[in-house]
């Protein structure tokens, strides 16, 4: 079934970029978990391609192309490994708040790179001791003349490596909570700007995770981002598309894992038949067949809301928990249903049943996902 938003143009465009990712990213996946990061150049030939920012102006270098491009993207690179989530994070997390809070001279000075692979870019919101209270960051960026003075540390910050722009969240009035927030683009060499190590985690392994340290940045007042004192306000406004994208990487990976279980049961014999014969197995499948089947069909119609211009905070945080969860219980099902190999490197299960459970803590735990919702059930 396909879905409503995605029309012929797109259904071209996913066959190209699929073409691109057999090239150039599942030959070196596994070389990229393996040295823990993916190389560069591989974002520079996104860029060269096209697939960096399709939706930015065409002012900026862009091709004004509508969400369900973003859509294939994040799905196609989620088809080859969840590592390469940060690739969506730079085109559908951080870019929009470039291009939505920036001044023309800001977009025309960081966008056009942003879409050729030359700029990576990283939000900084979480700290040692500030993950899902965002009033409680410590960081703080005060005005000194012309420029602003920032200091402050973060962590667990995807692209953090390769970032060379940083949209840091900090307070510029700390008397206030929500209203002392304001963005920052930090930039890659300015004085003070470091980072610490390069986070081993337990999945994830080429996905660049650091932490970022401000030592008196002195940061020009011209790279505020919008208002001060806004910050809160636009990373709320923000952050229906990042769950989005989350629930959209959640609901593909559950599809591979499921594909790939079904495979391997149909192969797989034990007491003189394939064990896809033996009822306890394709009652597990049924079981995860419609409940991917169920996650897919809420997702098509939020995506379609989203691209209409419709505030679906609530849906979307219902279905990034949801499917979150959902893909976690696909990943264990799918790993016992490999037996002892689901334990072995060598079976892309394994790396995916790693892979699957932070997502139910990035972007907002689905704990935070959950008091929204009760939130805005008036509970």
């Amino acid at each position: 079934m396909t879905a409503r938003y995605l029309a012929e143009e797109h259904h071209i465009f996913r066959d190209a970029f699929r073409k691109f990712l057999e090239k150039e990213a599942y030959p070196f996946y596994n070389q990229w978990e393996k040295d823990g990061i993916i190389p560069r150049d591989f974002w520079t030939k996104l860029g060269e391609n096209g697939f960096l920012c399709p939706w930015v102006e065409e002012e900026y270098g862009g091709l004004e192309a509508d969400f369900g491009y973003s859509v294939v993207i994040n799905e196609e690179l989620e088809k080859v490994g969840t590592s390469l989530i940060g690739v969506g994070l730079h085109n559908d997390i951080v870019v929009p708040y470039l291009s939505e809070y920036g001044t023309p001279q800001q977009k025309m000075k960081w966008l056009p790179k942003c879409i050729t692979g030359e700029f990576i870019t990283a939000i900084a919101m979480t700290e040692p001791g500030a993950g899902s209270d965002l009033a409680g960051i410590k960081t703080t960026a005060v005005r000194d003349g012309d420029d602003y003075i920032l200091s402050g540390q973060k962590t667990f910050i995807t692209n953090g490596i390769h970032a060379d722009l940083v949209v840091v969240v900090c307070k510029t009035n700390p008397k206030e909570k929500h209203k002392g927030i304001s963005l920052f683009v930090v930039e890659e060499g300015m004085p003070g700007f470091s980072r610490g190590r390069k986070l081993e985690k337990v999945g994830l392994h080429s996905q660049d995770t650091a932490e970022l340290i401000f030592e008196d940045v002195r940061v020009p007042a011209e790279n505020l981002l919008g208002e001060e004192g806004k910050g809160f306000y636009y990373l709320m406004t923000q952050l229906q598309q990042e769950r989005l994208l989350v629930g959209i990487s959640a609901q593909t990976s559950a599809e591979v894992m499921f594909n790939l279980a079904k495979k391997y049961v149909k192969e797989r014999e034990a007491f003189g038949q394939s064990i896809s014969k033996f009822q306890t197995v394709q009652f597990r499948l049924a079981e995860m067949a419609t409940e991917i089947e169920i996650g897919r069909t809420f997702l098509d119609e939020l995506i379609l809301q989203h691209m209409d211009g419709k505030d679906v905070v609530t849906k979307v945080s219902m279905a990034k928990w949801w499917l979150t969860d959902m893909a976690k219980k696909v990943a264990t099902e799918c790993m016992q249903l490999h037996g002892g190999y689901g334990y072995m490197e060598e079976y892309e299960i394994a790396r995916r049943y790693r892979d699957m459970p932070v997502s139910a803590i990035y972007a907002g735990t689905n704990e935070i996902m959950k008091t929204i919702i009760a939130k805005n059930m008036g509970l």
